[in-house]
């Protein structure tokens, strides 16, 4: 299944995809959530009733992709868990050429601000001309876990999306701790849907991908290079901290991220960014500088 938030009619709703369209399921069932992170905390995680009721759907529920007001996968994540570090080739490129490859995983968190949707600007920031492209895979937390071993982590992932690792390189390099060069608003692309963990490989592993800017690739691998699995993140993680539905597990970017080249490239103004993952879709996102004095608009989260 594929399972994209979006908006219609100024309300959040869910849906599921079929083909170019999207089966709106809150016409369906109006009791539904309309958070998929409420939905994986009532069932843990089993998501098999939203077949059901797109089963019942009427023509009247379906609506085109194109054109649709995408919103984040889950609007409400409760730990957004990034690695860094986690691609072979990336790992020894740039200021870590010399460095040895990591032992255990680099964690690091985002807010929940930092996010945006398919569809929507990754936004510029007013101090900073140093923003750069980072294609991940995301993990979505399914049902609660903490002391995850190897055979029953990849139980708790519900699905998988693409993201987009937005990173302002001068405030990331100020200090060694990089949070705050990872969660300026607005820098974080995340969607275009989720896809649930029985449609891919076990932990999506053996997927192609690829980061594109204006249509040029700058980014291609494969997520059976990460150094950390899926499975074996979920294991350091939870050793300390649960892990419940709706969390994030950002597993980190291939080589090619835009600060390490010869000639260093960051994402402009006008600028068009692509995240494209085999099996999963492509995120899609353009460049806006941030307007001084804007007032701050969160997409995805709850509305009054």
């Amino acid at each position: 299944m594929r399972i994209v938030s979006f908006r219609a009619a100024d309300l959040d709703r869910l849906g599921l995809v079929d083909g170019d369209e999207v089966i709106d399921l809150h016409a369906v069932d109006p009791r539904l959530p309309a958070d998929l992170g409420a939905i994986l905390r009532e069932t843990g995680g089993d998501l098999s009733h939203l077949e059901s009721i797109a089963a019942r759907a009427r023509a009247s529920a379906r609506r085109p992709l194109a054109g649709l007001e995408y919103d984040i996968p889950v609007r409400n994540p409760g730990k957004i868990v990034c690695l860094g570090l986690n691609y072979v080739a990336h790992a020894k490129e740039g200021v870590y050429s010399s460095a040895p490859l990591p032992e255990h995983p680099s964690l690091f968190l985002r807010s929940r601000n930092s996010l945006t949707p398919h569809e929507a600007a990754i936004e510029r920031p007013l101090c900073s001309d140093k923003l750069d492209y980072e294609a991940e895979l995301v993990a979505i937390i399914g049902r609660k876990i903490r002391h995850a071993t190897p055979d029953n982590a990849l139980q708790a992932v519900a699905g998988y999306a693409c993201f987009n690792d937005g990173s302002l390189r001068d405030y990331q390099r100020r200090t060694t701790q990089w949070t705050m060069g990872k969660n300026f608003d607005r820098t974080g692309g995340f969607g275009p849907w989720m896809v649930t963990s029985d449609a891919l490989p076990p932990g999506a592993t053996g997927l192609r991908i690829a980061c594109r800017l204006n249509g040029a690739t700058m980014q291609s691998d494969d997520t059976s290079n990460m150094i950390f699995s899926v499975a074996t993140t979920i294991v350091s993680i939870t050793e300390g901290m649960t892990l419940e539905p709706g969390d994030l597990v950002v597993m980190g970017t291939p080589s090619g991220v835009g600060y390490a080249r010869a000639e260093p490239v960051f994402m402009k103004d006008g600028d068009v960014v692509e995240i494209e993952i085999e099996g999963i879709g492509t995120l899609r996102n353009p460049i806006r500088d941030e307007i001084a004095d804007e007032p701050t608009k969160i997409r995805g989260a709850s509305h009054a």
